[in-house]
């Protein structure tokens, strides 16, 4: 494992730097998000589960009314919005409610 240690629930990104830094390694899932999103609160107990039980994972929650900017960058058309990092690159992004079982055999394939 990477000298960064992944959190037990979801790091919500305060600045640009921290979310570049925290995606630089290691296997990264954003999970790009609204307040006023109902689709994204159906989609938070799954993302906080697999905070807590995945390890190796790193989950990180952009509010893209705050960081508008990282959205754009990440090409975020549609909320929710999920993003796996491997290593610093961009992997798979998944758009709407997901199963935890599909983020699952996602993160498999990246291991």
């Amino acid at each position: 494992m990477s000298s960064q240690t992944a959190a037990t629930e979801p790091i919500h990104v305060e600045s640009v730097e921290q979310f570049e830094e925290l995606t630089s390694e290691g296997i990264v899932l954003v999970d790009y998000y609204a307040d006023w999103c109902g689709p994204c609160k159906m989609l938070e107990p799954t993302v906080e589960a697999l905070a807590a039980e995945e390890e190796d994972l790193t989950v990180l929650k952009v509010d893209v009314d705050a960081f508008q900017g990282l959205a754009q960058d990440a090409g975020v058309r549609g909320i929710p919005a999920l993003q796996f990092y491997a290593n610093g690159e961009p992997a798979e992004r998944l758009v709407g409610v997901q199963e935890k079982e599909n983020l699952q055999r996602v993160l498999a394939s990246l291991r």
